[in-house]
């Protein structure tokens, strides 16, 4: 499918050293970003479907790069079915596994991590729900596991890891793994605050020091948070990317945040929302920590957008999050409508107002965002110049 998303007015990169992209017009095809800024008339003809943005902005699509998903688009903690599918309404078309540790009465035998992390990765390399991709299949860090056993399922595709579910005696033990899982080219990822499960220690900054993970997950608290004096630490003496979720502690994440851009750290800063927890569901959860951050802190509204897509998409090593030229085709559209007039919508974030997710391009698809379902658009012809964003791509002849 070809597609083009025209009459933009401003259009964000992901990247936050070099925010915005001139221009205003995007062109994708097969699933990739062909151009971003200007396209012939021609170029735009020869697309299926061509989007009329009306002076709306476009951001890459969100990365929560936290969510604890199961198998299908179901949560048993929540008792819920279709949140991926709404999340992807909130504008994120892109989720990481943090384990499936809510799987009803998951396995904490080392082949049964190993079976269930397999299992996961490889239901969800077919399942797109709502047009997400979700990465799945993060194997939970438990005793017994050996170095052959990371071996094992990095061969199967598993290319991720968790740590901070296991039954490990203190959180040191778990430095020999994370070092095996990092060998073996994993992404390896650590829970970060108070306990997270009854029988689980707390886990601080000098625990994360000697694991030397990728990624400390939800550092702000999942939802209690480290105490503050280990916040320098974990920007000053380690090089671990900091990911801040919309379900721990808001002062903590303002914290950061700040400490982050003085040192000069920002492409360490993720944003993800660490749900479904006790938190609840948070479709818009992404979409709430960026204007937390833009309105609340000093943070440019582009830095916080870059940390919910394309610092994500450079640490976790993935082809989507910048709105550039060989990138996945994933594109959120952005508008803001106060009072019946339109509004730029980083003003309406800088300003603590959540930007209205007006339509959403997952792989090169646009889909429907609105009255009721998430649905692709029809693969034939479909014309828009309504000076506002479609509620419905799936008719023809518009």
């Amino acid at each position: 499918m070809k597609t083009a998303i025209v009459n933009l007015g401003t259009i964000v990169s992901g990247d936050w050293r070099d925010p915005f992209c001139a221009g205003d017009t995007l062109l994708m095809e097969g699933g990739r970003i062909v151009s971003v800024g200007t396209a012939s008339c021609d170029a735009v003809n020869a697309c299926d479907v061509v989007i009329d943005a009306g002076g709306a902005t476009a951001i890459p699509g969100l990365i929560d790069s936290q969510i604890h998903n199961t198998f299908g688009d179901y949560t048993p903690r929540q008792k819920t079915v279709g949140f991926l599918e709404s999340y992807v309404h909130g504008g994120t078309t892109t989720c990481i596994s943090a384990s499936e540790v809510h799987v009803p009465g998951r396995p904490k035998d080392p082949a049964g991590v190993k079976a269930l992390a397999v299992a996961a990765k490889k239901c969800f390399d077919d399942f797109r729900p709502g047009g997400m991709k979700v990465h799945a299949g993060s194997i939970i860090l438990e005793p017994g596991l050996t170095e052959a056993d990371f071996a094992d399922v990095a061969s199967q595709g598993v290319w991720l890891a968790k740590a901070g579910f296991g039954g490990v005696l203190t959180p040191y033990d778990y430095v020999p793994m994370i070092a095996w899982a990092r060998k073996h080219g994993m992404i390896t990822t650590v829970h970060t605050g108070g306990s997270s499960i009854p029988g689980s220690a707390g886990i601080w900054a000098e625990h994360l020091i000697a694991m030397n993970p990728h990624v400390s997950f939800h550092v702000n608290g999942g939802p209690v948070a480290m105490p503050d004096e280990g916040f320098p630490r974990m920007v000053h003496e380690s090089e671990i990317a900091l990911q801040v979720c919309t379900a721990g502690n808001l002062r903590t994440t303002l914290l950061l945040g700040e400490m982050t851009m003085q040192a000069d750290k920002f492409d360490r800063f993720l944003i993800a929302t660490d749900t479904p927890t006790g938190s609840g569901i948070m479709p818009l959860g992404m979409m709430y920590t960026i204007t937390h951050l833009a309105s609340l802190g000093n943070m440019p509204v582009e830095w916080a957008i870059a940390a919910a897509t394309g610092n994500n998409a450079r640490v976790y090593g993935l082809n989507n999050g910048f709105l550039r030229a060989g990138k996945d085709a994933d594109v959120v559209i952005l508008d803001a409508c106060v009072g019946g007039s339109k509004h730029n919508a980083l003003d309406a974030l800088k300003n603590g107002d959540i930007a209205a997710v007006a339509a959403v391009v997952t792989n090169g698809i646009p889909r429907f965002v609105g009255r009721s379902r998430n649905t692709p658009a029809s693969m034939k012809t479909v014309r828009v110049a309504r000076n506002q964003i479609p509620h419905d791509f799936s008719g023809g002849g518009h």
